[in-house]
């Protein structure tokens, strides 16, 4: 064989290796292998909802912590083992919740498609789901993720925190590929759930130790939030994210900032902070719920790519709370 023959071979070689490691998800993976996974998950998160309305929230806020360490590997799921320090433990993940529902999802799809359907993929799927469900928008879930084998703990800095600036949050957002539109897309998640009041007490009380409260807080909205954190009171207790419509998913979260009543600082700041380029977006998305709902969608599909596992990279975990 010819030395250009050799060089060709290589470069073919080398061409499919690594479009093997960054292979694209696709709506379709596994539609010859398990063509009724989403059939499965809705099946499962449809009956968790009945006894929990807050499991939409819950998992898609797993999803959006998984996501920002390490990439959407499911490595968050992970519980402590010899060789892993379980994300779990780390501050920002300590009220994540929702983990037995992804795991009786594992374990229906275990027994029609054994060893096919990455956790990692359950819970985009699931995130889907239960927006759609809820009364948001739909779109089409890339899929083909794996699952890491290892967790990051030290890397759980990289979530973005109740009580962060709008500098900090964007940096963060930035850092994984996402822009200012993403940003306020993504954190309209927070039309339904509900947040501990540790997360925003100061804002009541002492804001940035000034012993006032968060001047962009509405007054009304300020003396309702006393009465349910008191200061000094448990900080466990829970609060409305959306005090309007705290179950349903619509764009009245971005209302809510526009009327200074965004429940924590990283909320309010989208709107209140002079000169940022997202008051535009929030304002966009109070005007018209179907731009926001088909932002939501994009930006879900986005945070969705931040550096999958893909072709032989991780594995598919049987157990989703252990590798194998």
């Amino acid at each position: 064989m010819s030395t250009f023959s050799y060089v060709a071979a290589a470069i073919v070689l080398f061409t499919l290796v690594l479009g093997n490691s960054n292979a694209q998800l696709s709506s379709t993976f596994y539609d010859t292998t398990c063509p009724n996974v989403s059939r499965v998950v809705r099946n499962v998160v449809e009956k968790a909802q009945q006894n929990d309305i807050r499991i939409g929230a819950k998992l898609i806020r797993v999803h959006f912590h998984d996501c920002f360490v390490n990439g959407c590997d499911a490595s968050l799921l992970l519980d402590d083992a010899d060789d892993i320090d379980s994300e779990k433990n780390a501050v920002p993940n300590q009220s994540t919740a929702g983990y037995p529902v992804i795991d009786d999802i594992k374990t229906a799809l275990e027994n029609v498609c054994p060893g096919v359907v990455s956790c990692a993929d359950i819970v985009a799927l699931a995130s889907q789901i239960l927006v759609s469900e809820n009364g948001g928008p739909t779109w089409e879930v890339q899929l083909g993720r794996r699952d890491s084998r290892t967790a990051n703990r030290d890397g759980t800095t990289a979530i973005p925190g109740p009580r962060e600036t709008l500098a900090q949050i964007t940096k963060k957002f930035t850092d994984v590929g996402l822009d200012s539109t993403d940003l306020v897309a993504l954190s309209g998640a927070h039309t339904f759930g509900r947040a501990r009041c540790l997360t925003f007490v100061d804002r009541l009380y002492n804001f940035n130790g000034t012993g006032n409260p968060d001047p962009s807080l509405d007054t009304t909205y300020l003396e309702t939030l006393r009465k349910t954190c008191p200061e000094g009171g448990n900080g466990g207790t829970l609060a409305n994210l959306d005090p309007s419509t705290p179950n349903g998913f619509d764009n009245n979260y971005f209302t809510n900032l526009q009327n200074k009543k965004g429940l924590l600082q990283s909320d309010q700041e989208l709107f209140s902070t002079s000169g940022a380029d997202t008051i535009s977006i929030v304002d966009r998305f109070a005007n018209s719920q179907s731009d926001f709902f088909d932002t939501f969608a994009k930006s879900m599909i986005n945070m969705g790519n931040i550096k999958p596992l893909t072709g032989s990279d991780g594995e598919i975990r049987s157990d989703c709370k252990r590798v194998n």
